[in-house]
Formats: structure tokens, C-alpha cells, sequence
């Protein structure tokens, strides 16, 4: 008759966080340093580690004091399990940065003169956030072309896409100051003898002429097509351009831009923030929503 002796131990399942402590203790030869490292008690490193030693029934450290040396098999241990963690936590970094990196499509006139001069403010409130800005005059793809929002400039935007609005504006002539007070433009009549700048703005001058009941001067001006060229034309002295007010804000602060005339004619269309519907936005992505919707009602 033969006897087989049958060892019902279970096989030891170790928890990835023991794991982890005890590369932890042995990184840093000391259960204190390796506590303060991963944010717990000292204690709690110990009890983990002979937790450990208890379910592998081995030992892995020599005491002596407060230092720690690790045994043959606690060398061996360690040796298989650094790199694992590492890789590990590669991996993790790896999908997290992933989820923290937003596009944002927008007209290229709203990141020159919008985006850029509060870019600052986003990266000190947002540092872990990889924000990538494409600029664009077309209505993008979000799926086709890699993008997660957009800021649109229009009407109402059409099923399909999650809307936030942001904010309506006005439209008003502004001018380098200089220009200004070399042409002595005090008053709407006085554009008859200004270079009036056009862009491509839905609401031009007849349209803001009539809002100030002033006949439309005869002469004919550039057309500039883009808000950020017509609005750097008028910068340098080349004339009076009609100024979005969201996009106008920056350089009239800073004094490179007037607007001489009490009139203010309501833009048709407004500012939203929209990303397609059925996709649940990222932590990230949600963070970009709040912070520009904070932004441009702080415009």
C-alpha cells in the first residue's frame, strides 16, 4: 500500500500592494522611508512585509534595528518583481496620460486672439493636462480627425453634438490709437475719411453704418478675409476694422486698439463648446469645458 501525502495549503496569492511594499522596504532599506514614500505608516509598511514572509513562509529580511538587509530569497524575490512593477506602472502612466490629452478645434482667430493670451492661465490651473490646439476654418470630423471638442462660432449647433454656450458678443469699429487721433475720428460720420478694413465677419459696415444711422462711406478698403489679419492691420495704422468683442478684449486692454464709438452692434452668431454626443468625456475633457466656460464669461 502506498501513501501519498497531499500538502492542502493553498498557493500563496500574495496582494500587488504587499508586492509592492516590500520593493518599497527594500528600495529604501528602511520600513519608515519606504512608508513615507508610498504615504503610509511605518507600521503598516512592517505589518505588510511579515504579512508576506507569513504567506510565502520565508524570510526576506535580516533586521538590524531600523535597517533592513534582504535575504538570498528576498534577493531573488525582488530581482523577478522590479521590473514587473515598473513595467506596471509604465503601463498605468501610459493609459492615464492618454486620458489627459485633449484636442480642442477652433477658428484660427479665436486661438491667436482668445486661447493664446489666457493659454497661461489654463497650464497653471490645468499643469498635467496636455492641451493640443488644431485651428481650423472648417467644420471638423471629430471621429476621422482625432478631435475630442471644439469652440464653433455660429448658430445653434445641429444635433448630434453636446452643446455648451459660451457667450454671445457685439461687433464695433476699433482703431490703433494713433489712428484715431490722426484722423479725428470722434464720431461715427468721421469714418468718411478712415480706411475702412473688411473681413469675414457675418455683420459688416452697411450693417453697422445703418445701426448708427450713418450713410455707408463710398470709398472701398481691403478686404482682409481672416479676423486676426484685419485686426493686426488695424493694430499697425492701416485703418478701422470691425472688432469681434471676445476677440477684440486682449488688445484693447493692453491699449493697442480703441473703440472711438458708443455703438455696439449685437453679433448674430455666438460662442459654443461642443463634442459629440454618445462619448463620455474624460476627466480632462470636462476639465477643459468648465475652465473655458469660466473663461469666457470672465472675458
Amino acid at each position: 500500500m502506498s501513501f501519498y501525502h497531499h500538502d492542502r495549503r493553498p498557493n500563496p496569492r500574495p496582494s500587488l500592494r504587499s508586492l509592492e511594499v516590500f520593493v518599497a522596504a527594500a528600495e529604501h532599506g528602511n520600513f519608515t522611508a519606504a512608508g513615507r514614500a508610498l504615504g503610509i505608516t511605518q507600521s503598516a509598511v512592517s505589518r505588510q512585509v511579515a504579512d508576506l514572509e507569513a504567506m510565502l513562509g520565508v524570510v526576506l529580511f535580516v533586521r538590524r534595528g531600523a535597517r533592513l538587509s534582504l535575504t538570498p530569497t528576498g534577493g531573488r524575490l525582488v530581482a523577478g518583481l522590479s521590473p514587473a512593477l515598473a513595467d506596471a506602472r509604465r503601463a498605468v502612466a501610459e493609459v492615464a496620460n492618454a486620458q489627459a490629452v485633449v484636442t480642442l478645434s477652433m477658428l484660427p482667430s479665436v486661438a491667436a486672439k482668445w486661447l493664446a493670451p489666457r493659454l497661461g492661465g489654463f497650464v497653471s490651473a490645468h499643469p498635467y493636462i496636455d492641451l493640443r490646439v488644431s485651428a481650423s476654418r472648417h467644420l471638423v470630423d471629430f471621429a476621422a480627425e482625432g478631435i475630442d471638442a471644439a469652440i464653433r462660432y455660429g448658430p445653434r449647433p445641429a444635433p448630434g453634438l453636446v452643446a455648451h454656450p459660451l457667450a454671445e458678443e457685439t461687433v464695433t469699429p476699433v482703431a490703433a490709437p494713433g489712428y484715431v487721433q490722426d484722423h479725428a475720428l470722434h464720431a461715427p460720420a468721421d469714418l468718411a475719411r478712415a480706411t475702412l478694413l473688411h473681413g469675414d465677419i457675418p455683420e459688416d459696415w452697411p450693417e453697422w453704418c445703418a445701426a448708427a444711422s450713418v450713410p455707408m462711406p463710398s470709398a472701398e478698403g481691403p478686404r482682409l478675409g481672416d479676423d486676426t489679419t484685419i485686426l493686426q492691420a488695424a493694430i499697425e495704422g492701416n485703418g478701422v476694422a470691425l472688432g469681434r468683442s471676445h476677440l477684440i478684449s486682449e488688445d484693447i486692454a493692453a491699449g493697442r486698439l480703441v473703440a472711438p464709438f458708443p455703438t455696439h452692434l449685437k453679433a448674430r452668431y455666438a460662442y459654443w463648446f461642443v463634442y459629440p454626443e454618445g462619448v463620455e468625456p474624460t476627466a480632462a475633457l470636462i476639465a477643459v469645458r468648465d475652465w473655458t466656460i469660466a473663461a469666457f464669461a470672465a472675458t
